[in-house]
């Protein structure tokens, strides 16, 4: 049995890491850790095992030597200190996304795992969606081409996340370009393979944030508590000329929704998830499109087997450690988004564009 303990026992820990890990028969949670010790109480009772521990303290569960895998479920500011100390103590982390607050964070996480050994995922559950993972097989196989342009979307109509540290910019970072961008995001890299990025231009905005009463899906939210962005855009262009386009908002006026997406250009075809998975080119003169149908069907009361995204990404990382494979998501990967973004506000405030390999030389200088 992997003995797993959850360092952070709010909202992700358990709409997603704790019932997912619960679903994987290799896998035993041993010990919960939060400020708030009723919340850790409280997870140990749900998902615990009859000996689980409680902690307020994680430098005091990761002296527990019996535990083989940290999951770091805690507000973006913490994610890259707790993870460096659990790798450090000996396990290996899961990392809710995004990776860090800033890259610079994220590369020390490397630095840990690369200094100690242990495996390092970061929390992208979007690439185990059964449209996801089809996907990304056509692109693998070259079906589209070379991809030279993508969007990457993850916008909302209304759905500001009201309760935790969602609109606190200490500790996340950002608004919904850190939230949800990155998943759009990382999808789109990894449709592209492409993790080279040249140059970025971006913009955030406050716009809608100072509504009082605002209509919304988790209630009105406090203007004076909304100090991140409400949406934020950015223009991406890649060493190999390829541009992506990444739209994020929490509140935007708009009837075309779309979270966790992509949409894919490539010289031999494209691709995009608005209605379902649909798959568009030219074949013997004529062009085609077609959407694919991922659901099994055709039995009564019967749709498949349900293996939702968040226990399939649980599943593979437990195996990865049991079988010493690499996981699907890998934190290199997880460090160019977390670059990426960096970049986006970073143009926003400055008004400029932001050539990555020039930021991060700059950066370097700062540390020194």
């Amino acid at each position: 049995m992997i003995k797993i303990g959850i360092i952070g026992c709010g909202g992700i820990a358990n709409n997603k890491h704790m019932p997912a890990l619960a679903k994987v028969e290799a896998a035993e949670m041993v010990a919960f850790c939060d400020i708030i010790e009723e919340r850790a109480s409280k997870a140990r009772e749900a998902f615990g095992t009859d000996a689980a521990n409680v902690y307020t303290d994680y430098m005091e569960l990761l002296k527990n030597d019996e535990i083989d895998v940290i999951h770091v479920c805690t507000p973006n500011i913490s994610h890259a200190e707790i993870s460096i100390a659990a790798m450090e103590s000996g396990k290996h982390v899961m990392c809710e996304k995004p990776m860090a607050k800033t890259s610079e964070e994220a590369e020390a996480m490397i630095a840990a795992m690369n200094r100690t050994g242990k495996k390092l995922t970061i929390g992208y559950q979007n690439r185990f969606r059964k449209d996801s993972s089809y996907l990304h097989k056509i692109c693998q196989k070259g079906e589209l081409g070379d991809i030279y342009n993508a969007k990457a979307h993850a916008f909302r109509r209304r759905a500001v996340p009201t309760w935790g540290v969602f609109l606190d910019e200490e500790a996340q970072g950002g608004g919904p370009l850190i939230d949800i961008g990155t998943h759009a995001l990382d999808l789109t890299l990894w449709m592209m393979n492409n993790y080279k990025p040249k140059y970025v231009v971006g913009n955030t905005y406050h716009k809608l944030a100072q509504t009082e009463n605002a209509a919304n899906a988790f209630g009105p939210w406090n203007p004076a508590e909304f100090t991140v962005e409400d949406s934020a855009f950015g223009f991406i262009v890649m060493e190999n000329g390829a541009t992506i386009y990444l739209e994020s908002s929490w509140a935007l006026n708009s009837l075309d929704v779309e979270e966790a997406q992509t949409t894919l250009h490539g010289t031999n075809g494209g691709a995009d998830m608005k209605d379902g998975l649909r798959i568009n080119g030219e074949a013997d003169g004529m062009m085609y499109d077609k959407t694919m149908v991922l659901e099994p069907g055709g039995v009564d009361f019967y749709d498949g087997s349900g293996d939702d995204p968040a226990y399939l990404e649980a599943k593979q990382w437990i195996e990865s450690i049991q079988n010493d494979t690499e996981p699907v998501v890998s934190p290199e990967q997880a460090l160019v988004v977390t670059q990426i973004l960096e970049a986006i506000y970073q143009s926003a405030k400055t008004g400029a564009p932001v050539y990555i390999n020039q930021h991060k030389e700059e950066l370097g200088k700062i540390l020194v």
